[in-house]
């Protein structure tokens, strides 16, 4: 695992910043789901499913697709300018009446000023594609915590069903022990209702299991009545995957700020080419009448006048100001990347240490669990010798039951945990 992932790093950085955020998102569904191999069968599927038809990936995709095409939008020319004239009083001339008049003018920006927005747009677009990134890590974090509480739903459900029948048992044994005189009626009708409890338990969760699983297909844009299928038992591994802390400091929410602070450099240089002059060429073509009482050169000869114009913007205070404005924008930029970066590293340690807690939990559950199982091993002996105390019987079997959600919700807790980790490191 360990040289898969320094192959993968090595190819990461020998690409453009781009391609790196594309191989991120391929190193993420690996890693997010390499924990356990039984479970990445499944969840790597219906992420990969999720990543493909979730309409939100979709609408970003469309707009750093939208925020591309400006580039042919922003590096377009003036308009060209046409005019025509005719002479209601037509002025006389030596070489006879001017009759009409044709103009035509093309203005054209300083050199350098098309490429400079060109660049500012391509900016913009890029900083538009870091939300493509963080909506598929966001993604995959959410099919993946959906998948865990589906698991978790699930596996209480079953746990249920087994202290049910074991109640069932339990039932079976004190109506022999009331028919011996051993017990009494009153004892099994606690075992019954402890039963119901449960059943309402399960039937309570079997409706919380359908709402959880409408949301997973949402997710996926499918059908919200399709089934998931849910890995039947999931195990916390005996040591936890290496994180990479510093990898933070990459995290593509915070690469967007980076970039918007880059597309601002880029406005302003756009800023100073838009204060400098225009440059402008035209043509004007004015028709003459001939004299028909004259008869000498340029008689009638028509006028061709080439212009040059030159657009100076001699009030500069507008652009002055966008300048200030520019560099405000810069400092709010870092404020706000700073504030990201001190929540991303609290979301950071406090998953990793309610994932510490999760494993110290799971253990504890399982020991406790162990014991309990000792208790019902001499609570069935006893009933070998003749004597049980079905008070007893319930007291370890609600204890058995606390210990096993607790497990469960222990496993849970740490899958959620990883996810989160693998989204912010990984």
């Amino acid at each position: 695992m360990k040289k898969l992932k320094y192959i993968i790093e090595e190819l990461i950085f020998s690409f453009s910043l781009l391609v790196f955020h594309f191989k991120s998102v391929l190193i993420i569904i690996f890693l997010l789901f390499s924990v356990h191999l039984i479970n990445s069968q499944s969840l790597n599927v219906l992420v990969n499913e999720a990543l493909e038809n979730n309409p939100e990936i979709q609408k970003f995709e469309l707009q750093h697709k939208r925020a591309f095409e400006k580039v042919n939008e922003t590096n377009a020319i003036p308009n060209t300018e046409f005019g025509v004239g005719y002479f209601v009083s037509e002025p006389e001339t030596r070489t006879g009446a001017q009759r009409f008049k044709v103009s035509v003018k093309q203005m054209l920006p300083w050199f350098g000023t098309i490429t400079s927005r060109e660049n500012y747009v391509i900016a913009l677009a890029d900083a538009k594609y870091e939300d493509i990134v963080i909506a598929k890590r966001k993604l995959m974090l959410l099919v993946s915590q959906s998948y865990y509480n589906l698991y978790a739903n699930k596996a209480k459900q079953k746990v249920l069903i087994e202290n049910i029948n074991l109640l069932k048992t339990y039932e079976t044994i004190a109506l022999t022990s009331v028919e011996v005189g051993k017990a009494s009626a009153v004892d099994v009708l606690r075992l019954q209702m402890r039963q119901n409890d449960l059943q309402q338990l399960k039937e309570v969760l079997q409706q919380q299991f359908l709402a959880e699983q409408t949301n997973f297909n949402n997710l996926l844009n499918r059908e919200n009545k399709v089934t998931v299928t849910i890995v039947d038992s999931l195990t916390i591994p005996l040591e936890d995957f290496e994180i990479n802390i510093e990898n933070l400091e990459v995290h593509p929410e915070l690469l967007k700020y980076d970039k918007l602070y880059q597309s601002i450099g880029k406005s302003e240089f756009l800023n100073q080419k838009k204060s400098s002059p225009m440059i402008g060429f035209g043509l004007d073509y004015i028709n003459v009448e001939p004299r028909p009482d004259m008869t000498f050169t340029d008689n009638g000869k028509d006028i061709v006048m080439p212009m040059v114009t030159l657009s100076i913007p001699i009030f500069s205070k507008k652009y002055k100001s966008v300048t200030k404005q520019n560099e405000l924008e810069k400092q709010e930029i870092n404020y706000q990347k700073q504030e990201r970066l001190n929540s991303l590293e609290t979301l950071l340690d406090k998953a990793i240490n309610e994932r510490v807690a999760a494993r110290i939990s799971n253990n504890t559950a399982t020991k406790n669990l162990n014991r309990t199982k000792d208790a019902e091993d001499i609570l069935i002996k006893s009933y070998e010798t003749g004597t049980i105390d079905f008070n007893d019987v319930l007291d370890i079997q609600e204890l058995q039951l606390k210990f096993q959600i607790s497990q469960i919700e222990a496993v849970k807790t740490y899958y959620v945990q990883s996810t989160i980790i693998n989204y912010l490191v990984n």
